[in-house]
């Protein structure tokens, strides 16, 4: 039955090509989009992982995810420095880091841009995994307290000093004169935005620059092997009583946001699969109209075949065993094909996030066996059912 059929599509060459281009097409664009989409997901969740695991981050408002000053929080009570300093004090807790923000414009020696300016603390570097690449960071002290320094990102720093030591030189930021003690090391993007143009000052000097009095957000890191929700728990116990009461923030552990993440990433991964699986649908179509035309091609043949004993179960079977060829070596061909451009993007495209898992794989090249057989059942049920005399007599 399997050689019989295999003569009856290589009897049809460009019949059996175009019918098996369209199940290759789909398998591609199944492998392609859910590689992309697959790729996408890893390098979101591993530009979050490399902060760390053990992070916290707090922002004014309660809200279910993020909380947004002014939007979405509808807060009765500020974030305050006085609350970071609070949360310190929680068992567990190694550091933290307030955080105020603005956009500001920073300039020496006649040059000057608009950049980032973050108002934090000395601990940055603990907290966010940052490191100095020349001079130090903030000295520690007072957070409350103003100071007049400013550490650089590299990039800031290379467009305002090109290759000139810039340690001890004084900036303009945001009209307010300050002297350079650090510039940070090449860090990077996340998620496009560079992490290396930015200016970082003293919160409290970055909140009477930007005339803020709330804080942003603070993020804090605790011990290794604590539960998070433990911690998280203790911090909302900690600011709900000094709010009088009230949760007026939102609390939001590295693993909430990342399983929020990768949920939302895996919805959309599948999505992509999705529609690139209509194209496995068109192939089936192109399968099923084939095979139809094969059976009313054929009828002679089929009723000397059970003229001479074939069953209706052998007459099924062939016709399916087709199906099964053409959808299996179409995918196989759309997979190899899928794999090849997918190296390609790779090595064409550096920064592009893609991944293929072998479960991938091994599913685009099922679903497009069982869309080859479910495509193949009606012609296969209609050359089944013909009576051998009737069959006969038409051709």
């Amino acid at each position: 039955m399997f050689r019989f059929s295999l003569t009856s599509l290589s009897s049809h060459r460009l019949r059996t090509l175009l019918s098996m281009l369209g199940i290759a097409i789909g398998v591609t664009a199944v492998v392609m989009m859910g590689s992309i989409g697959e790729g996408t997901r890893r390098y979101v969740l591993a530009q979050f992982t490399q902060f760390g695991t053990n992070i916290i981050a707090i922002n004014p408002g309660k809200t279910e995810t993020f909380g947004i000053p002014g939007v979405m929080g509808g807060t009765q009570h500020k974030l305050t420095i006085e609350d970071s300093e609070a949360l310190r004090r929680i068992e567990g807790v190694r550091a933290v880091v307030p955080l105020s923000m603005g956009l500001g414009r920073v300039e020496a020696n006649g040059r000057g841009r608009s950049v980032p300016i973050n108002g934090v603390t000395s601990e940055v570097p603990a907290v966010w995994k940052f490191a100095v690449g020349q001079g130090v960071f903030i000295p520690e002290g007072d957070a409350s307290r103003r100071t007049s320094v400013a550490v650089l990102g590299p990039r800031v720093k290379r467009e305002l000093f090109g290759d000139k030591n810039p340690l001890g030189e004084f900036v303009r930021v945001s009209g307010h004169r300050m002297r350079v003690i650090g510039v940070m090391a090449p860090k990077g993007q996340l998620l496009g935005f560079d992490i290396d143009d930015a200016v970082y000052i003293s919160v409290a000097t970055a909140m009477q620059i930007f005339n803020q009095d709330e804080l942003i957000e603070i993020d804090l890191i605790f011990d290794e092997g604590l539960d998070p929700e433990r911690v998280a728990n203790r911090i909302r116990a900690v600011l709900t009583a000094r709010h009088n009461g009230h949760e007026d923030f939102t609390v939001t552990t590295q693993a909430a946001m990342l399983e929020t993440f990768d949920k939302v990433l895996s919805a959309i991964t599948i999505g992509l699969g999705a529609i690139a699986a209509i194209s496995l649908l068109v192939g089936g179509i192109g399968i099923l109209t084939t095979m139809w035309i094969a059976v009313s091609e054929r009828t002679g043949e089929i009723g000397l075949l059970k003229a001479i004993g074939s069953t209706s179960g052998q007459i099924k079977g062939i016709f399916l065993i087709e199906a099964a060829l053409l959808s299996g070596l179409g995918g196989t061909a759309g997979l190899l094909l899928g794999m090849g451009l997918t190296d390609l993007s790779r090595a064409l495209f550096a920064g592009l996030p893609i991944h293929m898992p072998p479960l991938l794989a091994f599913l685009a090249l099922s679903v497009s066996i069982i869309t080859g057989l479910i495509s193949g059942v009606l012609p296969a049920s209609r050359a089944a059912a013909m009576l051998p005399l009737e069959a006969l007599h038409a051709e």
